[in-house]
């Protein structure tokens, strides 16, 4: 399960042992005695040390394990994750990466604006990839004051960091390898009126934007956004943009629009930085000739 916690530590990454280098063996030189016959000893036992410290490089080299990598993380299978008020939000986490001995184990650190902090840890599920599983809430237990998770401050984008440990023993500590949205939840409504309608007569199209508040437990009109209003005409299946209309200082929306065919109304909420989005169901007017 995912703890909420305050702001990190930090993180350090798990250390590799490297053995000292190898160093060529120094050849004492000859008196003066025997200056010609021991410059050609000297040239060959040089090559030969030089011969003998390649080769033990290299197969240094192809016996060194290599360090642990994470390359990446996925976050809700790529989508943002959306709380409301009422129920906990489960979401996985996958990081990605290798070792020649392959991963094993994997500590996950979720890190948001104003102090928002999430860790959990999990086994990994294969040689490449592990996955934990979050859970988040912004809604206190039944029955308890308890405080809770979030607050509206900790909405918008949120890092990842990654300490991964191989089978080896290896680690690789990875900030920053990922990122993702946080977002507060959207409600829509519409109403279209009058129902049914005269071909060419006016229809009053309403509605109330409403988004979660974290810090209250209820939703609350979204002020002063933009929201499309569409049209889907009985025998379709797309909705086409009409107008788009702002809300009001308490969330409500309000226009009108001339009634050509029969079809269905509705609102239509792309979301910002902080606040997923929301669509209305369509409400159907009957226009009649």
């Amino acid at each position: 399960m995912s703890r909420f916690a305050g702001s990190p530590g930090d993180r350090s990454s798990g250390r590799r042992d490297i053995a000292p280098p190898v160093t060529a063996a120094r050849v004492p030189r000859r008196g003066p005695g025997g200056r010609a016959s021991s410059r050609t000893a000297v040239v060959g036992a040089v090559a030969v040390a030089l011969a003998g410290v390649g080769a033990s490089a290299d197969a240094a080299s192809a016996t060194a394990p290599r360090a642990p990598v994470v390359s990446g993380a996925t976050i809700n299978s790529g989508h943002d994750v959306i709380v409301g008020i009422t129920h906990n939000v489960v979401f996985p986490v996958t990081v990605s990466g290798s070792d020649d001995s392959g991963l094993s184990f994997a500590d996950v650190d979720l890190k948001g604006p104003h102090g928002g902090f999430y860790t959990t840890d999990a086994f990994c599920e294969t040689a490449t990839a592990c996955t934990t599983v979050f859970t988040v809430n912004a809604h206190p237990a039944p029955g308890s004051d308890d405080p809770v998770d979030l607050a509206n401050t900790n909405a918008g984008t949120w890092s990842v960091d990654a300490l991964a440990d191989a089978n080896d023993g290896d680690s690789v500590f990875a900030p920053g390898v990922g990122s993702f949205a946080l977002k507060r939840a959207a409600r829509l409504t519409v109403n279209a009126a009058p129902e049914p309608v005269a071909k060419g007569a006016r229809i009053t199209v309403t509605g109330t934007l409403v988004r979660a508040n974290w810090d209250t437990y209820r939703y609350a009109g979204y002020a002063s956004r933009a929201v499309e209003l569409q049209f889907r005409p009985q025998n379709s299946s797309i909705y086409t943009t009409v107008a788009t209309v702002r809300t009001s200082n308490t969330g409500t929306l309000r226009t009108t629009v001339k009634a050509v065919k029969d079809g269905y109304w509705r609102w239509n909420f792309t979301g910002t930085s902080t606040t997923g989005p929301a669509k209305a169901t369509g409400d159907y007017v009957d226009v009649r000739p």
